[in-house]
């Protein structure tokens, strides 16, 4: 992915200790945690809360270091995504007359204050509607790519680019009314709705990808396969077959693979925000 010369975003909030370490636990034993916990389909609002921050609170360790190179390309190339995503969604919802108003990106490492509440490295990325912001501890990136084989500067995109595609679903009203929904039927109803909501923020992730490459021309040979691959490898099916060696539709919260990658293809081939609706197909024909 071309990214040479591009802005970063204003919207970033680093709270990353530098040295920091989770007590009990190096960071990246909690990356491989999180890459767990958020893959396997957990919703990280039903997840977060305080009584966590007591086993897994990051601490300062003795002779503060710098970040690593690593760690600064990932945290400036998330800025750029984050940036890319402004300027794309600023030209789609001027296009249906509407203003779009940026999230913040809040970098973390260890645990992490939210207007949702305290959080953990263990719920994964995540956006917090109760303070439009998306959450990341880029450790998680290294997790992706050394747990699933999940690699490329698409692939983490994507990523960012899907929980940006919640902001999207919150600023249009979908994302309150889904957890209204989800609130008021039972748990493998309430499952369903949360697939629906997941595989329209990879829908919008799709739309993200088309439009940064029409206005770029970043997307380099290999980008795209690196998305899909990536969410071949964040199925419930393929992630619940690789833990347990059987899966569990009833259980499954963010889509199989096949529905993911369809639905990131989808966005990816229109670019157009209206076709994204996952609430209105049968729930057998995602």
């Amino acid at each position: 992915m071309k990214l040479e010369g591009r802005r970063t975003s204003t919207n970033v909030d680093d709270r990353r200790v530098s040295g920091g370490k989770a007590a009990g636990m190096g960071i990246g034993g909690v990356a491989v945690i999180a890459l767990i916990t958020w893959l396997l389909g957990g919703n990280p609002m039903s997840v977060i809360s305080n009584a966590d921050l007591g086993r897994m609170v990051t601490t300062q360790t003795e002779g503060n270091r710098e970040f690593t190179e690593e760690e600064q390309a990932l945290a400036e190339f998330s800025s750029k995504i984050l940036a890319s995503t402004e300027d794309v969604w600023t030209k789609v919802f001027k296009q249906y007359g509407r203003t779009y108003k940026a999230p913040r990106m809040v970098l973390y490492s260890g645990s992490v204050q939210t207007g949702c509440g305290g959080a953990t490295s263990q719920v994964g990325p995540f956006y917090c509607s109760a303070d439009q912001a998306l959450y990341i501890d880029l450790s998680f990136f290294s997790s992706m790519r050394q747990q699933l084989g999940a690699d490329g500067d698409f692939a983490y995109a994507y990523v960012i680019a899907h929980e940006v595609g919640h902001h999207v679903q919150n600023l249009l009203g979908t994302l309150g009314k889904v957890n209204n929904l989800r609130a008021r039927v039972n748990e493998t109803q309430a499952n369903e709705y949360s697939v629906r909501l997941e595989l329209q923020a990879d829908y919008y992730a799709g739309v993200w990808g088309h439009h940064e490459n029409s206005m770029y021309k970043s997307l380099e040979k290999g980008d795209i396969e690196e998305a899909l691959v990536c969410a071949e490898k964040i199925g419930d099916d393929w992630l619940q077959k690789q833990s347990y060696g059987y899966s569990v539709p009833e259980s499954f919260t963010h889509g199989t693979s096949a529905q993911r990658e369809k639905w990131l293809r989808k966005g990816l081939s229109t670019g157009d925000l209206a076709q994204g609706d996952t609430f209105s197909v049968d729930y057998s024909a995602l």
